[in-house]
């Protein structure tokens, strides 16, 4: 490689690596614990449910409680689960009746619990794994901004990959399995960016490209929409098959007696191992009313096998379906895949727990990212001032970093001992909290410092989590583990490993007199 172009792949690596870090952390922070969200929720929540995406809900029972509050006629009924959870997504499209209520007239979205038929409504369920998965997306940030942020930040992430691979290609075997601990802290660092960079690199990789395609996906199709679809965009949806068919509405009431139950159990009996996870009722109650049924085989049996069933009340015919295993061609592979991939729930737990394992890996490349560019610029020839600025800077990024460990561990907390804990509630508790942090170890002013005391309050408030759940709910994890309550007896035996962990990496650090500690 030329010395012109190494010093391009350099500075690129390094100013699109300086720029993103701080966001970047935080993405990959979060988005570890998002690999278990819905774990965290039923742990908050005190419920254990099935690992499945299935919808399991008596319809006819959960139809009739909702007309009496809402008054279903002529109206659009979509039902969807998208986690392992109790409470399934319920959307109600405005009647098409002319003649109905102004009540009628308006849409709503809530959720609906599978027992007992409790609504509520976003703000009333928000939860914690809920606020962990939006913060890996900067949903909080007012939207659009957060998420183009968050999905540039992605692409930039991209190209720090690949300068980053372009950098060491030459001795990207060689330099795999060097590691000199006890060398100079800018060899330490380097090797382990290097090593463990090299290690997360397909996981790294992958998670770029699918956040910058969910993120800014928009913007890459807009040209496109005014290109090819000259504005269109409702032709370009429907060639995607993001939309559903349209029955037309007869204003006419349907006399003949119907069971959404039987139609949606016909259809699940079409295929072996196929789960319903979306269920569509178009004009409830008109003599023209449609039920669609749709689902996907288990991953285990194929990993793209989307399949559908429309069904008309009237007469209970079939009138459309789309087989699962043989239909389903080059656009499902193309949606479907990146979001398998990118949430990876296909593989169950272990997949779960590499996944985590290499987000907080991939923090840690972050970090070691970050040291190195310090120590590089940490010369007798460089002005004090400057090398003054760059500690500023690092002492910054480390105390907004490190500081989201222990207030996320408080958060656990929290959201047990005041549940439920409203929106506003967490975000206060969260971002106050992690605000206090920050300026504590900022006004510190010693690296060292922050990175041991986060680690060792993380692991303090770490093992007073599980704690904490059984006091308040009686559910010690030995309990839950004997109940077969798998999402509970997860998240407390994932904390006290965690913890375990954190702590002893906390009190194995050495610090280096004049340096920056080891991690």
């Amino acid at each position: 490689m030329s010395n012109r172009n190494y010093n391009i792949y350099f500075h690129t690596h390094t100013v699109s690596g300086i720029v993103i870090s701080v966001v970047l952390f935080v993405i990959f922070f979060a988005g570890s614990f998002s690999f278990f969200r819905d774990e965290i929720i039923n742990w908050e929540k005190n419920e254990s449910v099935s690992i499945s995406r299935e919808i399991d809900l008596n319809y006819d029972a959960a139809l009739k409680k909702l007309d009496k509050e809402y008054i279903l006629q002529g109206r659009n009924i979509t039902i969807s689960k998208h986690s392992n959870e109790r409470r399934v997504n319920i959307s109600l499209e405005g009647t098409k009746d002319s003649l109905a209520q102004a009540k009628q007239k308006e849409g709503s979205f809530f959720y609906l619990d599978t027992k007992n038929y409790k609504t509520s409504t976003y703000e009333e369920s928000y939860s914690l794994g809920e606020f962990l998965y939006r913060l890996h997306f900067l949903a909080q940030i007012p939207y659009p901004v957060g998420y183009y942020l968050s999905g540039f930040i992605a692409l930039f992430f991209l190209f720090a990959i690949v300068t980053g691979v372009l950098l060491h290609w030459k001795k990207i075997v060689s330099n795999f399995y060097v590691f000199r601990p006890k060398e100079k802290l800018k060899t330490l660092w380097t090797d382990a960016h290097t090593a463990l960079g090299m290690i997360g690199l397909p996981f790294q990789f992958v998670y770029a490209v699918t956040g910058a395609f969910f993120m800014i996906k928009l913007l890459i199709v807009a040209p496109a929409v005014m290109a090819l679809y000259k504005g269109d965009q409702d032709k370009l949806y429907k060639e995607l098959e993001y939309t559903d068919p349209e029955f037309k509405f007869e204003n006419k009431k349907l006399t003949v007696p119907f069971s959404i139950n039987e139609l949606v159990s016909k259809a699940k009996s079409n295929w072996k191992d196929f789960e319903i996870n979306r269920v569509m009722i178009q004009n409830y109650g008109d003599a023209n009313m449609h039920l669609l049924v749709e689902g996907e085989l288990l991953s285990t049996k194929k990993f793209t096998g989307n399949g559908k069933v429309v069904y008309r009340i009237a007469d209970g015919k079939e009138i459309a379906r789309k087989n699962p295993e043989t239909q389903n061609h080059y656009l499902d592979v193309v949606k479907n895949v990146l979001y398998r991939i990118h949430f990876g729930d296909y593989g169950g737990y272990a997949l779960k727990i590499v996944s985590f394992a290499l987000g907080i890996i991939t923090c840690f490349v972050i970090i070691s990212g970050v040291m190195i560019w310090l120590i590089a610029r940490d010369k007798k020839n460089m002005p004090e001032k400057k090398r003054r600025f760059n500690e500023r800077v690092v002492c910054i990024y480390l105390a907004i970093c490190l500081s989201m460990y222990p207030i996320t561990a408080l958060a656990f907390i929290a959201s047990k001992l005041f549940y439920p804990l409203t929106q506003s509630n967490l975000y206060s508790i969260y971002f106050i909290g992690w605000l206090l942090l920050a300026l504590f170890f900022i006004i510190k002013k010693n690296d060292a410092f922050t990175n041991k005391w986060c680690l060792i309050s993380g692991s303090v408030l770490g093992f007073l989590i599980p704690l904490t759940n059984g006091i308040i709910t009686g559910n010690w994890f030995w309990n839950s583990f004997l109940q077969n309550k798998i999402q509970i007896f997860f998240i407390d035996i994932f904390w006290i490993i965690l913890a375990s962990i954190t702590l002893y990496v906390a009190f194995s650090l050495k610090s280096k007199k004049n340096q920056i500690a080891e991690i």
